[in-house]
């Protein structure tokens, strides 16, 4: 009797071993197949063990994952992205689980951190990712980490658009679950910059999204906020600006999604003939070399844009607008120059006059990336509170300030 038995289980196990051994090698692994099968909402598409920078050298188990999640108008995407487990053995319940969003990297397919090496174009960055997070694994942590939307899999990264870029997150851990039963339905949310305005959207959104999961608190480091405020500076400067890549990133994200928004009435003709080198390698390429390296910021623009259909996106794209119940953690370095310590400011207020349970901690002298460092120790002591069911003390009542 136990031969069948044992056959039926080897039977049950063969379609998930089979669909990592048949993953394809490369970058083909993220050419997801057209159209996407049929079957569950969330399920996975592909596996393979991972390599690279995002193999988190403390984990026992790192896995690269081609899932499916949606696109802004709510259809099914295929979307890439990495779990890591700890080593040893997982406590009751499951191991805690925190679902990282990454900062800007670019808009293109190869700017996915899962894609990144030594060599890779946004190596430094994704490097001080994967050592923050190591830290985590090394804490009893499971990490999920999605890549969104475009970035890896398919042609097109909805950048800045909070609600998306949330369920990209959270489908993570749903197909996350699937080849790791081992993680538990409690989690919490990490982010930085673009990841940061993503984790407070993925905060807002999980109730919503993922009922049958149970988020423990959000943290946001120098969340991307105060969009129309940022156009508005690029607009009048009459420098090279290092937020101009950023602000049209969001102009073509919004216009792909909002037909409404015609970027002919926004940007000069050189602009728009010179956006698809913003496809070409990913932000640090496009800060530094070619045509958007040395332009004029106000000479990108006509001299009386149509703005009023993407300010109304951008206004819905603001993290400060959310409703968020569960504890929040912001943090932010005072020599940030890529988001602005008063942006910040501003949408702590914001979020502390809604009620959002919400501690902010500002880091005085620390850069964009360096509050990753700076904060470390701070948020996995913050993370561990979260998971050990302790309350979670708050200051909007008496608020510092990073912008001064």
């Amino acid at each position: 009797m136990k031969r069948p038995l044992l056959a039926l289980a080897l039977l049950l196990a063969a379609p998930a071993a089979l669909a990592q051994n048949a993953a394809p090698s490369g970058d083909a692994f993220y050419a997801a197949p057209s159209p996407l099968p049929s079957g569950s909402a969330n399920a996975v598409l592909r596996q393979r063990p991972l390599s690279g920078t995002m193999a988190l050298p403390s984990a026992a188990r790192n896995t690269l994952l081609l899932y499916r999640s949606s696109d802004p108008r709510g259809r099914p995407v295929a979307v890439s992205g990495s779990v890591s487990i700890p080593p040893g053995a997982p406590p009751a319940g499951g191991w805690p689980v925190i679902t990282w969003t990454h900062g800007t990297t670019g808009i293109a397919p190869l700017c996915a951190p899962s894609l990144d090496t030594a060599s890779g174009p946004e190596h430094p960055y994704i490097a001080t990712i994967a050592t923050l997070l190591d830290g985590f694994i090394r804490a009893g942590f499971a990490i999920v980490a999605t890549d969104y939307q475009g970035l890896g899999a398919g042609d097109f990264h909805p950048f800045l658009q909070g609600v998306p870029n949330a369920r990209n997150a959270l489908d993570m851990i749903r197909a996350a679950r699937e080849v790791e039963p081992s993680l538990g339905r409690r989690f919490t949310v990490m982010g930085h910059s673009q990841g940061g305005h993503a984790a407070l959207f993925t905060a807002a959104e999980a109730p919503r999204h993922a009922p049958e999961l149970e988020l423990l608190g959000t943290i946001a480091m120098a969340p991307g906020s105060q969009i129309a405020a940022r156009l508005a500076l690029v607009m009048a400067s009459p420098r090279n600006e290092l937020a101009l890549p950023y602000v049209l990133y969001v102009l073509q994200s919004y216009a792909t999604t909002h037909t409404e928004i015609d970027l002919t009435r926004i940007l000069t003709p050189q602009a728009i003939a010179h956006l698809p080198d913003l496809r070409v390698q990913c932000m640090t390429h496009a800060l530094s070399t070619g045509y958007w390296a040395t332009a004029i910021a106000k000479d990108q623009f006509l001299p009386n844009p149509v703005l009023g259909p993407f300010l109304a996106i951008a206004a819905r794209n603001e993290p400060g607008a959310l409703r968020i119940t569960t504890p929040t953690l912001v943090m932010q370095g005072s020599g940030d120059v890529t988001v602005r310590p008063q942006d910040t400011d501003a949408t702590v207020r914001r979020l502390c006059a809604a009620s959002t349970p919400l501690a902010y901690s500002a880091f005085p002298g620390v850069d964009h990336n360096g509050v990753m460092v700076s904060g470390a120790s701070a948020a996995l002591d913050w993370m561990r509170a979260r998971f050990a069911g302790q309350a979670a003390a708050g200051n909007c009542g008496d608020l510092p300030r990073a912008g001064g």
